[in-house]
This record gives structure tokens, sequence and C-alpha cells, in this order.
């Protein structure tokens, strides 16, 4: 009779490391890496591995949410090392004293500068806003952008042979629900990866020829008053290796 062996896989996630871009003794942050959870969420059950839990235990100490970013954005997400530094930030960014950007590619050619002034209606949780006032007024929704480089590239999709690219910055001045991605829906230049708000053809094909699947989103500074020094702090989180794949790939350079 033939011996039969068993075979184990180790299911065990390797740990991430964050990136600390800046820490004293009231504030830290962190470059968050696209595809990880800010913080714990039931509506994310099978999730093991979240930003506020693995900075808890790489720094050996707890910390606050101060604000967010959606799942598939990287970059600049401050924490606080005590509730009452949170409440200090948190009335910051309630009180638009906390200047933001963000780098995107989007679809085509997206030039010079602009604002766009487009009020939001609330976006509501099925599950999780359940609750909630449905029919609430739209929002008042104000986000500048900025050309910085572009490119036409010799990918053919549906009648046309090339595909026309941006890369932009975003400086919202609210902070509405997904508001770059729906902005930039709105003025049909569509975030590159969006699943929920971009272009689904463009997203394959995009992801096909560049060997990037995520959403192109990058918060790419958090600049503030230091609650407790009272010093301006500026924060800026490098791009992940797929960003910078593409800017390579593009021609692209950031001055």
């Amino acid at each position: 009779m033939a011996e039969t062996t068993e075979i184990l896989l180790d299911t065990t996630e390797v740990p991430i490391t964050l990136e600390i871009l800046f820490q004293d003794e009231y504030l830290v942050a962190v470059n968050k890496p696209a595809g990880m959870l800010v913080h714990r969420s039931w509506l994310d059950r099978h999730e093991t591995q979240f930003v506020m839990q693995t900075l808890r235990d790489q720094i050996g100490q707890h910390v606050y949410p101060i604000h967010r970013l959606d799942r598939p954005t990287s970059g600049v997400l401050l924490f606080a090392l005590d509730s009452e530094t949170a409440n200090l930030m948190c009335q910051r960014f309630e009180n638009k004293q906390v200047q933001k950007s963000y780098l995107a590619v989007v679809r085509g050619y997206l030039r010079g500068e602009g604002c766009i002034d487009y009020p939001l209606k609330v976006k509501l949780d099925k599950i999780a806003d359940k609750f909630s006032q449905a029919d609430k007024a739209p929002q008042s929704a104000v986000t500048f952008y900025q050309e910085l480089n572009t490119v036409e590239m010799p990918y053919p999709l549906g009648r046309y042979q090339t595909c026309r690219y941006s890369l932009v910055r975003l400086i919202p001045q609210t902070g509405r629900k997904h508001q770059l991605r729906r902005h930039m829906k709105h003025i049909f230049h569509p975030i590159l990866g969006d699943t929920q708000y971009g272009d689904l053809h463009q997203n394959r094909l995009f992801a096909e020829k560049t060997n990037c699947s995520r959403l192109m989103l990058h918060a790419e500074t958090l600049q503030f008053i230091h609650p407790k020094k009272q010093q301006m702090v500026k924060l800026t989180a490098p791009l992940e290796t797929n960003w910078q794949s593409l800017m390579r790939q593009f021609g692209w350079f950031i001055a």
C-alpha cells in the first residue's frame, strides 16, 4: 500500500512594515500602501492586516486616527499618539487648516490649471448607512487641478489607435466622500484603475500594458501647523514602486 504524505500549506501572512514619514511625541505619519484598510471594519471581515493595528504593533504604542484614505489610495496618513492631540488635529481638518495634495493619472489630456466646483450628493453605504437620511441636498465640493505631464501611447482601443493620459496634481478644498474620483469623472477625465467611477475598458487596457492595476491616486503631501509645537509641518510620501515604474515607462518626472 503506497504511503501518503500530508502537505501542510503555510497560510501565515508576511507582516507589513510601514514606512514612517514623521514621528515625534505627539504625531506619527506613514506612507499608506494601496489596498490596505486604515482600520478594522465589519464590512471587510476577511481582512487581517490594517494600517492602524500594524502601526501600533510596529511602534509599540496606541495610535489615534485623525483622517482616512480610501482603501485603494496610497500616501500620507496621519495619526496622533494621544487623545488630546487627536482632537486638536481633527479640529484643524474640520476648520480647513490642513492643506492636502494628491497625484493622479487620468484618462485624456487635462491641460493647464483649473477649479472644479461641483456639489456632491452624500454617498451612503447600503449597510453601514442604512438608517441615514438619503435625501440630503448636495454638499459643496471644490477641487483645484494642475497639469504636470501628458503622454500618448500606442495602445489601440475601440476606434482609436492610441490612448492619452495625464499626470495631474489635485488639491481638494473640501473633504467629501470619493470627492477626487467623482470630480474627475464629472469632467470626463476618470482616474485610471478606478473600478467604481472609471472606464472599465480603459482600466483593463491600462493594467495590461503598464502592469499597473491599482487606483492611480496617491496622497502626495499633507501640510499643517503642529498642534503642540506651533511649527509648520509638511509631509511628503514617496511614490510606490508601481508608480515609479509607470513614470519611467511614460517618461514622466515631477519638478
